[in-house]
């Protein structure tokens, strides 16, 4: 037989030279031939790589399958979920401005949005999804830069109207930032329906193996932003000769003013490893979503028809209130599922730690089923009018339906069940 690694060495040059996994590309640096050429780049990082804390060959790969997935222009990954929606905010906004949210975003959003905002003088003005359209128009200010909403929020499970929303917040001429993390491309496109830009935590379902903390924002290429809001857009950026963003790059200047100034600074770049694992997740996620969803609804169900629970919410359940907004934007309702016991907080414990195949830890969306009390972790923070709003009930459980077989999974919900009879 033929020793291949030897007729390599001897000037043999194979025909499958493509490899079947994405290569790392595990370095911080990129070796250039001359200072002209170097200078140049740092005219403009869009010509060559730099440095990985800006751009990395693995981290780019994924970028790039993210957009594709999401029906994007560009993306940038960043470490974490928050440093994907931290990002998407300050790419457009400045002290002195505004943003408006829905009240049922992830907890950490939450504290994200108001306190440390808040300090960098970004206010946040919270608004329910359920307000009629007077009121939301009404927290719209001249000096508003954005809307921010989650597709399926974290852990109320209010599917958001997307179209609706992104059509009030073009009437006064500022983005609608959509948080997919629960929904992933698989299950919902929300640029398809007006959306501008798009966060993940790459942590959740994109991953799926709780693996590494990721983030993204997506970019749509659509908004206009050179409508006389966004100066920082269309003015000289003095931190970069003089560039403006909107002249030089177009319908990628939010992408790329993103990567050039906020990267640059924030330096909150993932590592070429963890890319690599998170392309492993995306290449089963259509799979994985497709499962995750059959699970969940058949966990739904059960626990509709259990004695010990006062509520279940699950969009994909036909008489859930978000079950006809989940028809229209959503392929699948996720893995993830909120009940409430009627026993309260006291209830909620007992039962949790009853359970021995489902884990209790703070994440979800993954493969594995887990499970968390919201009010004693993730919202501990807020105040009792803010967990309310949030959509979170002291007896609340979050339920996340991995993909081990459903017979062993309600067979383990009631052992749960068993502790509080």
């Amino acid at each position: 037989m033929r020793d291949e690694t030897k007729s390599l060495h001897s000037g043999y040059t194979p025909k499958n030279t493509e490899p079947r996994v994405m290569p790392i590309v595990q370095s911080t640096t990129y070796v250039f031939d001359t200072v002209e050429e170097i200078a140049a780049v740092f005219d403009d990082p869009t010509k060559n790589l730099i440095y990985s804390r800006f751009a990395n060959p693995t981290v780019m790969a994924v970028e790039s399958k993210i957009a594709d997935l999401e029906g994007g222009i560009g993306a940038m990954c960043t470490s974490s979920g928050q440093a994907a929606t931290l990002l998407s905010i300050l790419n457009i906004c400045s002290a002195g401005d505004s943003i408006v949210s829905s009240t049922e975003v992830y907890g950490g959003s939450i504290n994200l949005l108001s306190f440390t905002l808040k300090k960098l003088g970004i206010e946040c003005i919270f608004v329910n999804l359920d307000s009629s359209d007077e009121e939301i128009h009404a927290a719209f200010k001249p000096n508003t830069k954005a809307f921010f909403g989650e597709t399926i929020a974290n852990p109320a499970l209010s599917v958001m109207d997307i179209e609706s929303f992104a059509g009030i917040a073009h009437t006064h001429g500022v983005p609608l930032i959509v948080d997919n993390t629960f929904a992933t491309p698989a299950l919902c496109k929300p640029f398809e329906f007006g959306a501008d830009i798009v966060v993940h935590s790459t942590t959740k379902y994109m991953d799926g193996h709780a693996l590494q903390v990721g983030g993204v924002i997506v970019d749509s290429g659509n908004f206009d932003w050179t409508n006389g809001k966004f100066n920082d857009f269309t003015e000289p950026d003095e931190s970069y000769h003089g560039i403006s963003y909107t002249k030089a790059y177009g319908k990628s200047a939010y992408i790329i003013k993103a990567r050039m100034q906020l990267m640059r600074d924030f330096g909150v770049y993932p590592s070429a490893h963890s890319a690599f694992l998170l392309n492993l997740g995306l290449e089963t996620l259509p799979l994985r979503m497709k499962q995750y969803c059959e699970n969940a609804l058949t966990a739904a169900e059960f626990l509709e028809n259990q004695a010990q629970v006062a509520s279940v919410n699950y969009p994909g359940l036909a008489g859930n209130r978000y079950n006809v907004l989940a028809e229209k934007y959503l392929k699948g309702s996720s893995g993830v599922i909120s009940f409430v016991l009627k026993g309260g907080k006291e209830s909620a414990m007992k039962f949790i730690n009853g359970l021995k195949l489902i884990s209790n830890q703070v994440h979800v969306a993954d493969i594995r089923s887990c499970v968390l009390h919201p009010a004693s972790s993730t919202h501990r923070q807020l105040t009792d009018k803010q967990m309310i709003d949030s959509g979170v009930n002291p007896g609340m459980i979050r339920f996340s339906v991995g993909l081990e077989n459903i017979e062993d999974i309600i067979q383990d919900l009631k052992l749960g069940f068993a502790e509080i009879e």
